[in-house]
C-alpha cells in the first residue's frame, strides 16, 4: 500500500506538519509536484485524515486532566449510543474510547483545577445516561505523548 516515498513523506510531516510540499521534496529529493501528488493521494485514501494544531491545553489554564473508566447498564436497548450521544456534548470530554470487557467507555476530561472537575463531574457527568459504574484515574504526569508511527 506505502511505498517508500510515502513513508518518508509521512515520517518527516510527522515530524513537521507546518513544511510545505517544496520543504518535503526537498528533503526527500523529490519535486514539489511529486510531493502535492502523493499527499494529495494519502488523503483521498484516508492515510492521512486531517492536518490540524495541537494545543497545550495547561497552557489555556487546563491543568487537571482525568480518564473515566465507565461501565454502562447495557439492560436497557440504546444505551451506549444513548452514553455517547450524552458524552459527546460535554466539552469537557477529551477524548471518548470504547472497549470489550468490564469497562464499557473510557472518557478523557481537562478541567481549570479539582474544583473545576468536581463541578464537571457532579453536572455533566453523573448526569449522563446509563452508567452503571465509574471509576476516576487523575493524570499526574504525561510520560509519552504523540502519534507518530514508526515509518
Amino acid at each position: 500500500m506505502l511505498d517508500d516515498l510515502d513513508r518518508r513523506l509521512l515520517r518527516h510531516w510527522q515530524a513537521d506538519a507546518t513544511l510545505s510540499p517544496a520543504e518535503l521534496a526537498a528533503t526527500v529529493g523529490v519535486t514539489p509536484a511529486k510531493v502535492s501528488r502523493r499527499i494529495a493521494r494519502l488523503q483521498d485514501t484516508g492515510v492521512i485524515e486531517g492536518i490540524g494544531a495541537v494545543i497545550d491545553w495547561s497552557a489555556l489554564g487546563y491543568t487537571v486532566e482525568v480518564s473515566l473508566r465507565i461501565t454502562l447498564d447495557k439492560t436497557q436497548a440504546g444505551s451506549f449510543d444513548g452514553f455517547i450521544t450524552a458524552a459527546r456534548a460535554v466539552p469537557e470530554v477529551t477524548e471518548i474510547q470504547t472497549f470489550l470487557g468490564s469497562v464499557d467507555v473510557r472518557l478523557n476530561i481537562i478541567a481549570r483545577d479539582v474544583a473545576h472537575y468536581q463541578q464537571i463531574y457532579r453536572e455533566r457527568i453523573l448526569t449522563l445516561p446509563h452508567i452503571s459504574d465509574i471509576e476516576a484515574l487523575m493524570q499526574i504526569a504525561r510520560i509519552k505523548d504523540g502519534e507518530a508511527l514508526p515509518l
